[in-house]
């Protein structure tokens, strides 16, 4: 029986960190794949932001293209880990959740002006969890996913605030979605949204800063440790 792919190691601190869709269930191909779809995801996050800023209707129609063409090669390769899996239970529990990511671009098709909003809303968050998802396939380090994560969290809720006119310039709402998440300023925006944001951005600077110094004294206990013979027997 194959052996499940063990957990890629911390660079920073010798430990093994989890990648975000590390199932026992997946086959080789399946794994295979994570690079590449993982690099594809860190695009798609790009190209929903360029999609959100594009004026001239050549750059948005071939946004758009690209968009769709990716959007299909995540549904293809959802659809082979759904047929390959060993155990259809255990991946539907963990994963039914990504169907209704794969929906959300149908919602452009409505008519209704609520279903359209929700769709360009829903677009920005299902890129913004899949890009999160692609830098962990991509990196093994917790510094290096950390600070991935967290330009895909700033580049996510900027779009957010600006599509949904908190803000009339995306430089601006980018500038304060930037300070928020680094270093827990709030929004200068007003409304129920900004809010909201103000609240989760101040809880993940404090989750950052309290990684980052969980990682650098693993990193200095772990080269005390080295240099000194007595405490590494000990």
């Amino acid at each position: 029986m194959q052996r499940p792919h063990p957990d890629p190691p911390d660079s920073s601190t010798g430990q093994h960190v989890p990648e975000l869709d590390d199932t026992p269930e997946r086959t080789g191909l399946a794994r295979r794949l994570d690079k590449p779809m993982g690099a594809l995801g860190l695009v798609f996050v790009l190209v929903v932001l360029g999609q959100s800023l594009a004026r001239q209707p050549w750059l948005t129609t071939t946004l758009g293209v690209v968009g769709w063409v990716l959007w299909a090669v995540f549904v293809a390769e959802f659809v082979h880990r759904a047929v390959t899996a060993r155990d259809q239970r255990r991946f539907w529990v963990r994963n039914w959740w990504q169907v209704v990511f794969l929906a959300v671009p149908f919602l452009r098709f409505a008519r209704a002006l609520a279903l359209l909003r929700a769709a360009r809303v829903g677009g920005v968050v299902s890129a913004a969890v899949r890009g999160s998802r692609s830098a962990g396939r991509l990196l093994s380090g917790r510094i290096g996913w950390l600070g991935a994560v967290t330009v895909v969290v700033v580049l996510a809720t900027s779009q957010l605030l600006y599509v949904l006119g908190a803000y009339d310039s995306y430089g601006t709402a980018l500038y304060d979605a930037a300070l928020a998440t680094i270093s827990g300023q709030p929004l200068t925006a007003d409304g129920g949204l900004a809010r909201v944001l103000d609240i989760a951005l101040a809880t993940y600077s404090v989750a950052v800063f309290a990684t980052l110094a969980g990682a650098l004294g693993a990193f200095f206990l772990e080269r005390r440790t080295d240099d000194d013979p007595a405490a590494r027997e000990a």
